[in-house]
Formats: C-alpha cells, structure tokens, sequence
C-alpha cells in the first residue's frame, strides 16, 4: 500500500535574542537594529522563515516601544525584503501591563506579533480588550501568534473561540515546552500533553524549547505537524551540548531535522499563505 508523502511545509521561526540574555550568555546575541539585520540575513540563509525580536534599551533592559520596534522593522527589512516575515513580541517580563501592550501594537502596527495570553488576558476584566486587540490586528491584516505555556491555558483559549472573542478562523499559537528558569531543559514528551486526546486543537502550531534538546523537539514537533522556533531566547547550545556558534547554526540544525524527516521547508511567503488563509 503506497503512502501518501506529508507536502505541508514546516516553518522555522528564530527568536535571537529574548528579553533576557545579554552578550554575557552569548557573545553572538544580537542586541542593536544592526546586530538583528545581520542576524536576521544569516538566518534567512539557513532557512528561517521568520523573525521573532525583541528590542532593548540602552542599557540592555527588556523594551516594548513602537519607535525601537520600527527601527528594527526597518533594518532587517533593508537586507532581507520582503523574504522574511518580523515578527514583534508584547512579552512583558512583569514590566508592562495589559494596556502598555495594547498600545505599542496598535502604535506599531506590525506584519507579525506574538501575544502572551496569560500578560494581555490576566483576568476576566482584560477579555474585551484583548477582542477588541485580536479584531485590529484582523483588520490591519496581521499575523498573530498566540503564545500557551501550559494546557489549561490552550483550553482557556479554544473557550474563548466558543464564545466569539477571536475574529479569526486560523489560530496560529506557539506552545512553550518549559519556562525560562536556568538550566531548564525540554523534553519532546513535554509536547504531549498539548497534543493529547481531547485537546483543542489550533492551525498552525508551532513550539519552542529550552536547552540541548531543542533539535528533538523540533523534529518531534514537525512528524507531528508542527511547526518550530529556534534561536539564543530559548536556547545556546547545540544538541551535544555545547555553546553554538550563533543563531543561524539553530536554524540550519533544526532545518537538517525537518529535511531528515521527509519533511520540507516553507519560506516567508508560503507562512504568510498559510497563516492568513481565512
């Protein structure tokens, strides 16, 4: 009996830098709208589809500013085109509330945007809000991500759906394999109990994972049907265990993953078809 090939694509997002790494962990973190551009080509090159940044200050603190986040939009889109998408984070690391993140989105206006739904949803009091959030970036055409740190939390949001809070029929979300804690290291069982029986379900999906065993989970992720986000946030190391060199060393380790799976790569241009396809 012939076997019907999996032609879906699978996406590698990179996440360079995060919130709170500085060139103390990793002398490649890149921390400037120059130092992201250059990430971001090299990254483009190994495979990567997308971009996930975080701007900082000038003292290297976590940021959220719409001027930060169009300078670096800027940048990467002066080396990279239209080739890779940029995706802008409203992660609060306990520095932003709910409305501050609200509003350097709207500010921005980004192609892409990850939203933690545990920072923008805290309580029932922040729901129409965070609507109001989902139906603007419907509006202005934008890719979202829904960030899920556990299960209960993807049921809190397919109960959202059942009550018509988001304008969307393809729910893109990220679910986070672990919790930024030092020396965390994530398992490709952590996946399981996102994807068990009876579950929600959400299109597309991707993961993220902490430590050396970032590569299992992406190819765990992606027989699965999932998708992957790789890169110096989440991760420093390669899967033996030492320092990789720099971002796109992830993304080409992770590419080689999917690709020795039978599985292909999707560019820019194909995530955006499949992520904004109604």
């Amino acid at each position: 009996m012939s076997v019907t090939p999996d032609c879906t694509p699978r996406f590698i997002a990179v996440a360079p830098n995060g919130g709170r790494r500085t060139k103390a962990d990793h002398p490649a973190l890149p921390m400037t709208p120059t130092a992201l551009a250059q990430t971001a080509t090299t990254c483009l090159e190994a495979g990567a589809a997308m971009i996930h940044v975080h701007v900082r200050r000038n003292d290297g603190d976590h940021l959220l500013d719409a001027e930060a986040y169009r300078a670096v939009i800027t940048a990467i889109g002066a080396v990279t085109g239209k080739d890779l998408v940029v995706q802008i984070t409203s992660e609060a690391l306990g520095l932003y509330s709910p409305a501050e993140q609200r509003a350097v989105i709207r500010a921005t206006r980004p192609e892409a945007v990850s939203l933690a739904l545990r920072e923008l949803v805290p309580d029932t009091a922040e729901e129409a809000a965070f609507a109001e959030l989902l139906l603007f970036l419907r509006l202005i055409g934008a890719m979202l991500q829904i960030i899920l740190y556990t299960p209960d939390e993807a049921r809190r949001l397919a109960e959202f759906q059942r009550r018509g809070l988001i304008p969307f029929e393809k729910l893109p979300v990220l679910y986070v394999l672990g919790r930024y804690t030092a020396d965390q290291t994530s398992q490709p069982d952590d996946l399981l109990p996102f994807l068990a029986e009876g579950m929600p379900r959400f299109d597309p999906w991707s993961l993220c994972a902490f430590g050396p065993q970032e590569v299992a989970c992406v190819t765990a992720a992606a027989r699965r049907g999932g998708h992957a986000r790789v890169g110096f946030e989440n991760n420093l190391h390669r899967p033996d265990g030492t320092l990789a060199r720099d971002n796109a060393e992830l993304v080409v380790l992770a590419r080689q993953a999917i690709e020795a799976a039978g599985l292909r790569i999707g560019d820019a241009d194909a995530l955006r078809a499949a992520t904004l396809a109604t």
